[in-house]
């Protein structure tokens, strides 16, 4: 491992975080390269940083798995990091927090029928909430992630826009960042391309330079989002009818939390042609399926929406403003307007496929690059396509 005495000499950037030289920093530290190379840059460029990591979920409740993020592996990463580069590095317990806000909410969400981003609920309930209070406790004058993600000084004070790195955006897992939050936030890594990541962390010979990305949700077991569900919410799963749009009964489930909004394969029934869950309805306990054209949809309806756009965003919505959406984190954003529907709502200029519930619809600058996050919101309901 580089020596400390000799990494000052390291070929690595030094990045200005807007505040004084030798402020104190506060870095979120998940024990991945990403935010250990954040931390190490903080630390180079001259600043006071202080690394925390959270531990978030109990392995009683939820199974540890390799590859999770804020399990027992990764805070001892992050604290070897913080002891090669001399900065102090602190482990909160954040259980109880992840519990509520990000766990129980995941689980609720599958049984009334939608499909949860727990990632998102916990950047915003967790991280950028209780962890951002923290670090202004603990002195920091900003809080810096690995994100990919940018933050711009715009006209009207910072903005967020999408990464140099396209492949590796975070814009839609960050859609509620509010005003205040991002005042006092900063992403060092979004201009930077990720293999230029590990490499400045081979170059400061952090152990954890190789370390694969986490890719699944750190409380799910090999993705088996049911089994996690059935355990935080026991008998709460329950058998129904799998019908077709046009009430045809096709087959039996084992219960709504096993299918989402798009899917097609492991619907267990039998027929000609291909069948896609088009929509859930827990409270008859259904799956109602259908051809591929069912799935088209054009208007989405939203709720706890955030506005990061300039001016009133209801205002704006009302008046129909013209902007680019995702309403899935893989696909592009997609040219639509916004608009009031007794709430906020986004009309598609060309209709989409498997937009579900509970998934987020994130708001983007409408120009060529289509970079500014404009904000975005929790998808309440949907309206198919004529």
């Amino acid at each position: 491992m580089t020596a400390i005495k000799d990494i000052m000499t390291i070929d690595a950037p030094r990045i200005d975080l807007g505040v004084p030289a030798g402020a104190r920093v506060v870095v979120a530290m998940s024990g991945g390269v990403d935010s250990s190379v954040t931390a190490a840059l903080a630390k180079l460029s001259g600043y006071d940083v202080v690394g925390v990591t959270l531990q978030l979920y109990d392995h009683g409740v939820a199974i540890q798995k390799k590859g999770a993020c804020c399990a027992g592996q990764d805070i001892h990463d992050a604290r070897r990091v913080a002891e090669a580069m001399g900065f102090p590095h602190y482990v909160l317990d954040y259980e109880s927090r992840f519990t509520d806000a990000v766990m129980n909410d995941f689980a609720d969400t599958y049984l009334a029928g939608a499909t949860p981003i727990p990632c998102v609920r916990c950047n915003e309930q967790v991280k950028f909430k209780d962890l951002l209070e923290t670090a202004r406790d603990l002195g920091g004058e900003a809080m810096a992630t690995g994100h990919y993600i940018r933050r711009v000084e715009g006209a009207n004070g910072p903005e967020l826009h999408r990464a140099h790195d396209a492949a590796k955006d975070q814009s839609y897992f960050l859609f509620s960042t509010t005003r205040a939050q991002l005042e006092y936030l900063r992403f060092p890594l979004g201009d930077l391309p990720k293999e230029e990541v590990r490499r400045i962390a081979g170059e400061l010979g952090l152990a954890v330079a190789d370390k694969p990305d986490s890719q699944d949700i750190c409380f799910v077991p090999e993705g088996k989002y049911a089994s996690v569900v059935e355990r935080l919410r026991p008998g709460a799963a329950a058998p129904g009818d799998i019908v077709h749009v046009d009430g045809t009964i096709m087959g039996r489930h084992p219960g709504v939390i096993h299918y989402t909004v798009g899917q097609r394969r492991g619907l267990g029934v039998a027929t000609g042609d291909p069948l896609y869950v088009v929509r859930l309805d827990p409270a008859k306990k259904q799956v109602i399926v259908g051809p591929r054209e069912a799935l088209l949809i054009e208007r989405v309806r939203l709720k706890e929406v955030t506005w990061l756009g300039d001016g009133d965003g209801e205002a704006a919505a009302r008046a129909g403003t013209r902007l680019a959406v995702k309403v899935r984190s893989t696909r592009p954003p997609k040219e639509a307007s916004l608009v009031w529907d007794n709430g906020w709502a986004v009309d598609l200029a060309e209709p989409e496929e498997g937009v579900a519930p509970g998934q987020a619809c994130v708001f983007y600058s409408p120009d060529a690059a289509q970079t500014r996050v404009l904000g975005g919101g929790w998808i309440a309901g949907t309206r198919a396509a004529a």
